[in-house]
């Protein structure tokens, strides 16, 4: 049995997240009819994590495992040819048994993206927030280097509940400008529901006056999200990159 190593990429804008669910349509669903039909057999596919409704994905790694000997060349061109255009697969790799895309993982980046300008952008409307203020980027890193580290995010969370572990490490957040496009890189070991988007919803907050940089670590230490920003919308976000092996 090949236990496999699969990356792809896709836009989420169509689609209800990546899971599989009963009444609504999703990228794991779509992936794993294409793989069954390139296989001819059932096909199963264990994400490496869960992605809401409209966020996309630069760099999904999915593992399955399958008995046929398809070329791994003639595997990516077989798959993009049932995939419809908004979901590529790019890269296939042989793994050992015990490879699993979300439990042999060390870390994931995730990418924010705001538009901010008073005028939309009518060619990034579902990749990038809309934010028509000014942004403060120099206030906005000040603000970010307190998420930065290990703590505990249950303020940053939606649904968390008493029992649920919410300490993650935070590695490194950075945040540039291009333009009129602002990109903060968000990159931890792990991260809660809508954690990065309630993350940028705060910063948002910071920008604006609603939340001051002395008030962060007392929201954090509170364990309460009512004291948190917004959650950011999900249109704005994307899953980077995700680490196995790599150094972070």
């Amino acid at each position: 049995m090949r236990n496999l190593k699969v990356t792809m990429a896709f836009r989420g804008t169509n689609y209800h997240g990546f899971q599989r669910q009963p009444n609504a349509l999703t990228v794991q669903e779509v992936v794993e009819t294409a793989l069954s039909k390139l296989l001819n057999e059932p096909v199963q596919i264990q994400g490496c994590s869960r992605t809401d409704t409209g966020v996309h994905a630069k760099e999904f790694v999915f593992s399955m495992q399958t008995e046929k000997c398809l070329p791994v060349r003639n595997f990516i061109r077989g798959a993009c040819g049932y995939l419809p255009a908004d979901i590529s697969i790019y890269r296939v790799e042989e793994m050992p048994a015990t490879f699993h895309a979300r439990f042999s993982s060390t870390g994931k980046e995730y990418m924010y993206r705001i538009h901010n300008s008073e005028s939309k952008n009518p060619f990034t409307t579902d990749l990038e927030l809309h934010y028509r203020r000014k942004l403060d980027i120099e206030l906005l890193r000040a603000a970010a280097t307190h998420f930065v580290g290990t703590h505990d995010f249950a303020a940053f969370c939606t649904n968390c509940t008493e029992m649920q572990n919410t300490i993650r490490t935070i590695y490194d957040i950075t945040i540039e400008k291009q333009e009129n496009t602002v990109i903060l890189l968000v990159k931890g070991n792990g991260f809660l529901y809508n954690m990065v988007r309630i993350l940028v919803g705060t910063l948002l907050y910071v920008n604006e006056g609603r939340i001051q940089l002395e008030d962060l670590e007392a929201i954090m230490a509170s364990r309460n999200r009512v004291r948190a920003g917004i959650t950011a919308q999900a249109h704005g976000l994307t899953l980077h990159r995700v680490f196995y092996d790599e150094i972070l």
